[in-house]
């Protein structure tokens, strides 16, 4: 009996310490604590703007690596619950693809223990609608207190994703999004 006890106490013990030191590791990592991201399509006919402030993320200092990701169910702010509807059912089909993420890494190195601004390039896949592309995006990352704040404009060309808009209404809907990003971030 006090060998199993001792057995299973090693074995408790060393779950104990390998929590913690996962505990600790994680709370290097900045998280998202408030984000936006936005879109615009500027068609001939129509403008049409969306945004959610459901972004989650999460950056590592000691890697560089990313992850955000938000709900596609969650933009609002569209003309109406019609085009809502027609965005999250006929072109991102959101049931099937409920989100929509970007992981990689900043290509260039950043010293996050010092207040400071960079222009940084963050390499990775975004997947949007079910379908990864490499991009590399530019971004401007301010880091004032220990808090991050990141912002970023892109495009994303629809054809990219294979999101296909019908002809009745390609006037309506541009072949490329303007995209809006911005996130506030915090140790964990």
């Amino acid at each position: 009996m006090a060998l199993f006890n001792m057995r299973f106490l090693k074995r408790f013990g060393t779950f104990i310490i390998v929590f913690f030191y996962t505990a600790v590791i994680a709370q290097n990592k900045f998280n998202v604590q408030k984000g936006e991201i936005a879109f615009t399509s500027n068609a001939q006919l129509e403008l049409i703007k969306a945004s959610s402030d459901k972004v989650i993320g999460i950056l590592d200092p000691a890697t560089n690596q990313f992850v955000f990701s938000v709900p596609i169910q969650s933009f609002k702010g569209f003309n109406s619950d019609l085009q809502r509807q027609h965005f999250n059912d006929n072109y991102l089909e959101s049931e099937k693809f409920p989100k929509a993420t970007f992981s990689g890494k900043l290509i260039e190195q950043i010293d996050f223990a010092r207040d400071s601004s960079y222009i940084v390039r963050a390499k990775g896949d975004l997947d949007i609608h079910g379908l990864k592309q490499t991009r590399i995006i530019k971004s401007k990352l301010t880091i004032k207190n220990g808090v991050v704040r990141i912002e970023s404009d892109f495009l994303v060309p629809l054809a990219d994703h294979n999101i296909s808009i019908p002809k009745i209404v390609n006037q309506k809907i541009a072949n490329e999004i303007e995209v809006n990003f911005k996130a506030l971030m915090i140790r964990q």
